[in-house]
Order: structure tokens, then sequence, then C-alpha cells
């Protein structure tokens, strides 16, 4: 498992999970999610004042992004394998003092960190032609069932 540490640009640490997938007898997906590594970023919200968060419909439902930047591609694991971005969840996105930032305070995972989904990546190509960094926006995930 790589561990990367933390910096004065990347101060935040996150864990990244990959799944192995399995298809049970009538052909159902289930995805077994697996620590693959830690990882160090810089995480802030999208923005919008005055943007509510909540929404008040039948399903009453949250929305939450955050954008960001990482040292390295997420796509690939700790064993240079290749996955999709929406094989991908980010959670335990802590503080350089290791405080969790983002937490549920009710449903299945009340007092444990938010799972976040992978909406955008795109590489930053510095000035003399090389990748710096990744920037990132992520999604709160409507599952915050899955077991991490």
């Amino acid at each position: 498992m790589i561990c990367e540490e933390p910096d004065f640009i990347f101060p935040m640490q996150a864990d990244v999970y990959y799944p192995i997938v399995d298809q049970g007898v009538y052909g159902n997906v289930k995805k077994t999610w697996v620590l693959d590594k830690t990882i160090a970023g810089n995480f802030n919200s999208v923005g919008g004042a005055g943007k509510e968060e909540i929404t008040p419909n039948v399903n009453i439902t949250q929305k939450t992004s955050l954008i960001g930047r990482v040292k390295t591609d997420i796509r690939v694991s700790s064993l240079d394998a290749p996955h999709s971005m929406t094989n991908i969840i980010l959670t335990n996105i802590r503080d350089k003092n290791c405080n969790y930032i983002y937490t549920e305070t009710a449903g299945p995972r009340a007092g444990k960190s938010t799972i976040f989904e992978i909406a955008t990546q795109e590489p930053f190509v510095g000035p003399f032609g090389g990748i710096e960094y990744y920037n990132l926006v992520v999604r709160r995930s409507e599952n915050q069932a899955v077991d991490v």
C-alpha cells in the first residue's frame, strides 16, 4: 500500500478504494471495496454562496461537490492496474492533524467519514511540459451505506 506524505501544497490525506467485482448466481454485480492507497491532496468546497446543499423533494438529496488536486493519477492503483473513474471512491479526507473534515451526521455512516465518487480528473501540465498534479472534482456518493 502506498502512503503519500502531505506537504504545504498538498496538506490533506485521503484514502482511495478500488473494488473487487464479483457476479452472483443471478448475474447481480457485487463490489467489495478494498483500501489501496493513501494520497496527499488538497480539497475545498466548490463554493456556492446562496446555493442549497439539501434539496427538499420526494427523496431528500444532499449534493456536495469538492474541487481538489492530488499528486498522482488515482485511476492507477498501487499495483499499476488501471481503473475506471466509476470504480474509485475516496473517503477519510483528513487535515494535517488527521482530523476527518467531511463526516456524515445521520444514516448508515453516521459519525463516519463521507464517501466521495470521482466526477472529473484532469492533469495539470506545467510550463516545462510535464504533469505537475491532477485536478479533481469529487461528489458525495448517494450510497453512503457502502462497507469500506
